[in-house]
């Protein structure tokens, strides 16, 4: 995957060096600086800045689905397929209403209860031996055979910083039997928003919801069912495992639906994303679409190797008016004459050299030991250090069961 995006060698500069003669100088020496910066931070410290990250694309490789798992409508676990659904293409205007429903069938999963790393955890249990530690070096130092282990969400969060000027993040980290798990903590202004959304905000985040119930069906010969109710408590799963650059990582992150014609490619690449978003009506909105929207579902899309993103546009009264497919290996391509646009080589290498800084600082191995990493927009990613504290995210019930799995096997 990582052959899909060519070099990217514009700088900041493009818009100025038509007219400025010495702006490649001035790059180069911007670029110097920045390298010298990177030099005198303090240690405890990891730079955003975009610069820093114009190298070339860190390999990352074709993710791998190793299982899946599935919540029901309470959210219960089950180490099975049960909640896969099925894409059904919609006419090209579907005048799909993304309200109907709302007030009266719709089951509002708790965003108040946050499960941390929970659910993939109980994967890992049900299924150590589909863990793929064909390359792993040290057996004995790491149990997993992996370096990490997260949410792709979280991953998407830290892909897409370089270029967030709205939304810091707290992400806790704990080594566990050679191990580093990830888990997100909720930071105030996230929570703040969460107890003072506004009905209207509400009623759109429901719209997903409802776009993806009249664009899939429970089995592969099935049709949508958009008289149904909407229970934003079930999920499907994929836990896919794939190397960046050093960093073997197994991650799990929510599945919409895949498509229906049984000879596609194995998954990850059946999966299909859905979305919906506003209609784009002129060229500010569609520079907005590209700069903002498009970046966050690449991210979300090409890290579990997702190969296609559906989305649908709605108008003020969330009415979807159109539909159009993005294939995620061409998102770059879209952007590439937005002047300062992002770019996914940043966005990588910055996840790259965030995880090599995790890796720097999260050396004890104690599942009780808390590594707190925070990020603010404009700000140096920090961190701090947390014993026994309410930041434990590594439950009793998963530490005793690897710990009595591993002294069975020796």
């Amino acid at each position: 995957m990582a052959q899909s995006y060519g070099r990217d060698h514009l700088h900041d500069s493009v818009s100025k060096r038509s007219r400025d003669p010495s702006s490649d100088y001035n790059s180069d020496k911007r670029h110097r600086a920045a390298s010298d910066e990177a030099q005198h931070r303090p240690a405890g410290t990891l730079s955003t800045r975009r610069q820093l990250y114009e190298r070339n694309f860190p390999l990352y490789k074709q993710p791998v689905e190793v299982g899946f798992f599935s919540l029901d409508s309470r959210r219960n676990f089950f180490n099975d397929q049960r909640q896969l659904r099925y894409y059904v293409e919609p006419r090209k205007s579907p005048d799909f209403n993304l309200r109907d429903g709302y007030t009266s069938r719709f089951v509002k999963r708790d965003d108040g209860v946050k499960e941390k790393l929970d659910h993939v955890l109980k994967w890992i249990l049900a299924n150590r031996d589909k863990i793929q530690t064909r390359d792993q070096t040290s057996s004995s130092s790491c149990a997993l055979g992996v370096d990490f282990v997260t949410w792709r969400g979280h991953l998407t969060k830290v892909l897409t910083t370089p270029y967030e000027t709205q939304e810091g993040w707290m992400l806790a980290a704990s080594k566990f039997r050679g191990t580093i798990y990830i888990s997100e903590v909720e930071t105030e202004a996230a929570r703040a928003n969460r107890m003072t959304r506004s009905e209207r905000q509400e009623e759109m985040m429901y719209w997903g919801y409802k776009f993806e119930q009249y664009t899939c069906a429970d089995d592969v010969d099935g049709t949508p069912d958009p008289g149904g109710v909407v229970n934003t408590n079930e999920a499907f799963c994929t836990v896919v495992q794939t190397r960046l650059a050093d960093h073997k990582l197994l991650f799990s992150g929510e599945v919409d639906c895949r498509v229906k014609d049984p000879d596609a490619p194995p998954a990850p690449g059946c999966y299909v994303e859905l979305k919906t978003s506003a209609e784009i009506c002129t060229p500010k909105q569609r520079s907005n679409f590209h700069r903002y929207k498009l970046l966050k579902w690449w991210a979300q899309s090409f890290l579990p190797g997702v190969p296609q993103i559906v989305a649908g546009f709605r108008d003020h009264d969330g009415i979807v008016v159109s539909i159009e497919t993005f294939q995620t290996s061409k998102i770059s391509h879209l952007i590439k004459n937005e002047i300062n646009c992002w770019k996914p080589t940043v966005c990588m290498n910055f996840c790259n050299d965030f995880l090599s800084f995790v890796k720097s600082v999260v050396k004890e191995d104690n599942p009780r030991l808390v590594y707190l990493f925070e990020w603010d927009p404009h700000r140096d990613v920090t961190y701090t250090v947390h014993r026994d504290s309410p930041f434990t995210f590594l439950p009793e019930w998963y530490v005793k069961d690897t710990r009595s799995q591993h002294s069975s096997h020796h």
